[in-house]
């Protein structure tokens, strides 16, 4: 195959000579190793290459300042010329775009991260192989000997892959970004069937996983199983930890920040009761998340008393990402025509406060407020948001009224889990969430099942697992309703993980989480 700078410039030609009015031309290399096990034995292992291009192009519509847009996509090896020549005739053939702004130039695409991207469009992409997962493979080796010993059977998997992106556009912009994504997956069941544990982790540096911690924690969690006890659905005083609430704000990330779907009344965020919303703005740390507040959405409204600020932030140590958008097609929230635009951190909420909901740029003029795009990260801190140097607010935090009920008077900084459930005097330690979806967007309503691990705290130390439950809540009214907050940790959910690899969270302690009906599922 032709190297993908090439692809960009013979694409970004042949549009100019077959007269559109922009282009932009995307390629994600990919290299991808993966390892899968089940049964105590490894079964498959492989490492795939793939390069996916799309060609984005606009012509004027008529109209003074009118642009429609076409787009076309192909994996593999394409025919660049031929791609173009289709994306014209979508375009074409297209109404007026309702997203059209002025391409990203050269040198608004060197601000923030861009001038790194922009040096990096001229290197090879970078490719993997197994070899990077030669310390797990190398810990699967004695674990399944220990699990055959222990009749417990083990499976999983292991992965890390490369996405080098080259983006360039007809307003000569080049720019390039390699992101590593690793993860290890791993379940414990015994023979039986009737004991299950699950542990995973997530990292940009795959050797920095120490597989021989998970099993650890894996064995001491099937250690707990070993006393069963039965309990009714109702509510719990609940010890969620990292991972469950990561699947929990990714959800919220996915479904419920959406500014245009705010402003038309579809989310969580929207006004009620004849409320134009925002009140007095955000509290304008951390990039755009100083938004006041938006005419139809609930941004600057306090949403719990508990300090939490949850953002999104490319440069955030140890999980950056992509500094720069890029978008194959566009939507109520993101648009083709803010390819290259710099990405800085963002506050959804800041202090407990809604700071901002996500726009593209010709959203957000039309809203009067900042762009906010989608950013592959998500951190959540109870007490501020982080380093003060870069927009993160006070560490400290405050505490909130009491009588509010809410996170008011809760500990921002409980610790680790073990720590927390040490204070416990009788509730559920989750460990991970399963299957999880939106009931009602209106309140950001979830449902989902609880899987391989409901466990029983009494007095401060964990005495058995419970069986399953489906739960019902929000995580909107999670945050609304913590009393503690433990420390932020790196984390990978159960449900999101394989789509938000990057998140940093604290476990949260929900004094009456509503478990709404027991589960058979095992």
């Amino acid at each position: 195959m032709i190297e993908a700078q090439a692809v960009v410039e013979i694409a970004l030609a042949a549009a100019a000579r077959s007269g559109a009015d922009g282009c932009i031309v995307l390629v994600d290399e990919t290299s991808h190793a993966d390892v899968r096990f089940a049964l105590n034995t490894t079964t498959t292992n492989g490492v795939r290459r793939d390069r996916s291009v799309t060609v984005i192009v606009m012509v004027a519509a008529g109209t003074p300042g009118a642009q429609s847009v076409g787009v076309a996509r192909r994996s593999g090896v394409a025919d660049v010329e031929q791609m173009v020549s289709a994306a014209l005739t979508d375009a074409r053939g297209a109404p007026p775009a309702d997203d059209v702004f002025a391409l990203v130039d050269g040198m608004g695409a060197a601000r923030g991260g861009g001038r790194a991207a922009s040096a990096a469009f001229g290197s090879a992409p970078v490719e993997t192989d197994l070899s990077v997962l030669g310390g797990v493979l190398s810990g699967l080796s004695g674990a399944f000997g220990r699990a055959s010993a222990k009749d417990v059977v083990l499976a999983g998997f292991a992965e890390y892959g490369v996405s080098t992106l080259y983006l360039g556009s007809s307003t000569g912009v080049r720019l390039s970004f390699s992101q590593p994504t690793g993860a290890v997956n791993l379940v414990g069941r015994s023979a039986d069937g009737v004991r299950s544990a699950w542990t995973a982790v997530g990292a940009e540096r795959i050797g920095e996983i120490s597989f021989g911690e998970m099993e650890e924690e894996l064995w001491r969690r099937l250690s707990w199983a070993e006393r069963s006890i039965s309990l009714d659905a109702g509510r719990y005083e609940v010890i969620l930890p990292p991972s469950g609430v990561a699947d929990m704000m990714g959800s919220l990330l996915f479904y419920g920040m959406g500014g245009q779907d705010a402003e038309d009344g579809r989310t969580v965020f929207s006004a009620t009761g004849g409320d134009d919303g925002g009140g007095s703005g955000g509290s304008g740390s951390g990039g755009a998340g100083g938004a006041g507040g938006v005419r139809g959405t609930r941004v600057g409204e306090q949403l719990t008393n508990m300090p939490f600020t949850l953002y999104s932030d490319p440069f955030e140590p140890g999980l950056e990402c992509l500094p720069f958008v890029a978008c194959g097609s566009s939507d109520s929230e993101s648009s083709v025509f803010d390819n290259a635009l710099p990405i800085e951190r963002v506050d959804w909420i800041h202090g407990g406060r809604l700071a901002h909901l996500r726009y593209h740029r010709a959203g957000a003029a039309r809203s009067g407020v900042e762009a906010a795009p989608y950013i592959d990260n998500l951190i959540l801190r109870g007490g501020g948001g982080g380093d003060p140097a870069r927009g993160g607010g006070d560490p400290a935090g405050g505490g909130g009224d009491p009588a509010r009920g809410g996170g008011g008077g809760g500990a921002t900084d409980g610790g680790s889990v073990d720590e927390m459930v040490a204070r416990t005097e009788r509730g559920l330690l989750l460990t991970c969430l399963w299957y999880i979806r939106e009931v009602d967007p209106a309140t950001a309503l979830l449902t989902g099942l609880t899987r391989d691990g409901v466990y029983v705290i009494e007095d401060g130390a964990v005495v058995g697992a419970a069986n399953n439950f489906r739960f019902n809540e929000s995580p909107v009214d999670l945050l609304a309703r913590a009393t503690e907050v433990g420390t932020s940790v790196r984390t990978l959910g159960r449900e999101l993980g394989e789509y938000l690899n990057r998140c940093i969270m604290p476990a949260l302690r929900i004094p009456d989480f509503n478990m709404s009906s027991v589960s058979q599922a095992s």
